[in-house]
């Protein structure tokens, strides 16, 4: 719970920021936006668990010990002979090989892997989100291979005051917030699809409004 919450507090804080910013906003520095853009979703292999996640255990020709497991708001899950254990911040592999040592105590040479099912926790930091000049500002599950042009139709597109060529999409690099520029009105008008880019999981899209 405590990781939700954190998310939760770092988005809203950098909303607050969006919100508050002029219709100009300075992009970061071109090499900093090209490794930003470079940079993919990691694999489902590293991703670190948390609470509200389901996690299905498997220990081989041992079904009695293997089920679909909650991690609670505790960070903990409880398993057969294992007992009550720290799932939070670990990735399936870790946990896995956790789970592993504990029932060596019990059974010569377990096997165990650990497939994530629910992902409740990641649901919430990976949502992509259109704010300002939208006809709906809205915050959307992250799916592989969404662009900015597919989130913003999403939002009901442009709203008649919204300043397109000066839309910013905000993203997580590195501990680094990068401001990347997106031409909008190019895309939309022009079917110039240059700053048509895929997204990553707690991507953020301003809109500004016209500077009347």
């Amino acid at each position: 719970m405590m990781k939700i919450n954190a998310l939760k507090i770092c988005v809203l804080a950098l909303l607050a920021v969006l919100f508050s910013a002029c219709s100009t906003v300075k992009p970061s520095d071109n090499a900093l936006v090209s490794a930003a853009l470079k940079d993919r979703p990691k694999m489902l292999e590293s991703y670190i668990l948390g609470p509200g996640d389901v996690v299905n255990i498997n220990v081989w020709r041992n079904p009695e010990l293997s089920g679909s497991v909650p991690i609670r708001p505790d960070g903990k899950l409880s398993t057969t002979l294992v007992g009550d254990i720290v799932a939070s911040g670990k990735t399936p592999a870790q946990l896995a090989e956790e789970i592993k040592q504990k029932l060596s105590v019990y059974i010569r040479e377990p096997q165990v892997s650990v497939v994530v099912t629910g992902m409740q926790s990641y649901e919430f930091s990976s949502r992509v989100r259109v704010t300002g000049a939208v006809k709906s500002p809205i915050s959307i599950p992250y799916r592989h291979g969404m662009t900015v042009m597919d989130v913003v139709l999403t939002a009901g597109g442009l709203n008649d005051f919204a300043s397109g060529d000066g839309g910013v999409l905000y993203r997580q690099y590195q501990g680094k917030t990068v401001i990347i520029p997106v031409k909008l009105n190019e895309i939309f008008q022009e079917g110039d699809v240059t700053t048509n880019y895929e997204l990553n999981p707690g991507d953020i899209i301003t809109v500004p409004e016209k500077v009347l």
